[in-house]
């Protein structure tokens, strides 16, 4: 019976209907196709498949990753991911505004305990369930903040593009050898530093939330540069056992290990004067009478999937090592020409910089509003 209002379990609300999906295995995904397959990474199209067969059109539906703790509203035919997914229908006692029910599981806080099952969490759950009128005003009100998030995504992307196709405008497509530009190994135009691997690498116990000098981790250094929200710190102590891999002002920090490429810049802007980088890093330190930073930067970002394909292998983890970045030849124009390229970066940086403020303005709204409306 309808209108069933107030606090209310999970289970009383939700069957688990995961058993309706067809799954189709990561190897088999397409990067085109006739069907998209949701499965439980952040993408909301983990990739597609041309099957007919199994495909799940009992939408609208909730999808639920049980490893990643991610959850994606499905208004469209599709195949499950075979890894970790949980799709939920809302039994016909409460379905009046499944999306509104997407949005108070998101409400709900999950802990992240790893790459574990946390299905058990939402089970234990209660939702608080509005009236139809109530639930339609709330769904309208996120809708509009998810669409301006999207726009604003968009914008950012917009910003990229304009750095790449600026770059290709002056300087040519480096990954296409041009006989008539002059090219240099990576390896000479900027020094490579490695971190300190010895005996006195830190210890998990090693490790604080606050202290003198931050210590890289792999979640710090991103495909969008630095990003601190989780810092951990060794002690002053500590940091002077440790003999290399400290950063210099106008260093850039490269990942070499698992997720490889990922560059970031350590500028006068970067709140922390003592900076160390993790096994997985490396220092490179430039040549500045050769290259500049965010020349070298932008033109990294463009080689970077060539890159990643020369050093596929069978190994679990990936890795860049030095003896490869050596063989990565770099254009290497004037260095006024790179200069001016960098002032042109640094001015559409800015304009990145108000779309990634109103972006994050969005997203605080967007929780306010939901503890608000979900508590």
């Amino acid at each position: 019976m309808k209108g069933n209002y107030g606090r209310i379990s999970f289970l009383e609300i939700f069957d688990d209907i995961t058993k309706e999906g067809r799954k189709i295995p990561k190897e088999e995904y397409l990067s085109d196709g006739l069907y998209p397959i949701i499965d439980q990474g952040k993408n909301i199209v983990g990739g597609y498949s041309n099957e007919v067969e199994g495909i799940f059109e009992n939408i609208p539906a909730i999808i639920f990753g049980d490893h990643t703790r991610v959850l994606k509203y499905v208004e469209e035919p599709c195949f499950l991911g075979a890894d970790g997914v949980k799709l939920l229908k809302p039994k016909e006692a409460f379905d009046e505004n499944p999306k509104y029910l997407y949005y108070a599981l998101k409400s709900i806080r999950i802990p992240d305990t790893g790459y574990n099952r946390h299905f058990k969490w939402l089970k234990e759950s209660t939702i608080y369930l509005h009236s139809k009128k109530e639930q339609d005003s709330i769904v309208s009100i996120l809708d509009t903040i998810e669409e301006l998030a999207i726009l604003r995504a968009k914008e950012l992307q917009k910003c990229d593009e304009l750095i790449k196709a600026r770059f290709v405008e002056l300087f040519g497509d480096p990954t296409i050898i041009d006989k008539d530009k002059a090219y240099m190994p990576m390896t000479s135009i900027c020094e490579i530093i490695d971190g300190d691997r010895g005996k006195n690498y830190p210890k998990q116990e090693e490790f604080y939330e606050d202290g003198y000098c931050l210590f890289l981790n792999a979640k710090n250094v991103t495909s969008n540069g630095f990003d601190f929200t989780n810092c951990m710190f060794i002690t002053k102590e500590k940091d002077e056992l440790l003999r290399k891999g400290k950063l210099n002002r106008g260093d850039v920090v490269l990942t070499t290990r698992g997720t490889i490429g990922n560059l970031a810049y350590y500028s006068d802007d970067v709140p922390f004067d003592n900076v160390r980088i993790n096994s997985g890093m490396v220092i490179l330190r430039m040549n500045h009478e050769l290259v500049d930073e965010i020349f070298f930067i932008e033109q990294f970002k463009l080689q970077l999937a060539e890159i990643k394909e020369k050093i596929a292998s069978g190994s679990a983890q990936p890795q860049l090592p030095i003896s490869t970045m050596n063989k990565i030849q770099m254009l290497v124009p004037e260095i006024t020409k790179q200069i001016d390229f960098t002032n042109f970066v640094k001015q559409t940086d800015k304009s990145k910089l108000a779309v990634q403020k109103s972006l994050e303005q969005l997203e605080t709204l967007k929780k306010s509003l939901m503890q608000q409306f979900f508590s």
